[in-house]
């Protein structure tokens, strides 16, 4: 199955939704344990040098992405909500000194046991509908869908 986008017309969000082959326990840690993220994020040919996670309410993650190309996106987040295995909630901090991003956004992931699967939804929260529409122009959701592509691989091998 792949990653299924939806972008109600009234309603400022992206959902995204997907099913994984393997138990919400093994996703939960892939999610949130930093030596399992720097192996799937950012999709093929992305590298991640560095990912420092403090995952509880309140807690950062630092994360470096680098593209196929060298370049490098340096992102701060901020836990918001932590509840495991359940829900993880984040928001990007001083998103306002990066430039050529999309808006700023509040990422819930919501885990669904399903026995030996595990049913992931994401809802990107914006501020606006013209924000979220921005976030889409720039590509918001590619990425996202390649990363999980990525989670799928490497959830098989653990």
């Amino acid at each position: 199955m792949k990653t299924t986008p939806v972008v109600p017309a009234d309603e400022a969000v992206i959902v995204m939704t997907r099913v994984y082959e393997a138990p919400r326990d093994l996703v939960w840690e892939a999610m949130t344990e930093a030596r399992h993220v720097v192996q799937w994020w950012g999709g093929q040919g992305f590298s991640n040098p560095v990912c420092e996670m403090d995952v509880r309410p309140g807690g950062l993650w630092h994360h470096v992405m680098r593209f196929p190309d060298g370049h490098e996106l340096n992102m701060n987040f901020v836990f918001v909500e932590v509840d495991p295995p359940k829900r993880l909630a984040w928001r990007e901090v001083g998103h306002a000194q990066r430039k050529g991003g999309p808006p700023s956004c509040l990422i819930t992931v919501t885990l669904e046991d399903m026995g030996a699967r595990t049913r992931w939804e994401m809802v990107a929260r914006f501020d606006s509908i013209t924000e979220r529409d921005a976030a889409i122009s720039m590509g918001f959701v590619s990425p996202i869908a390649a990363s999980n592509d990525r989670l799928v691989d490497y959830l098989q091998s653990l």
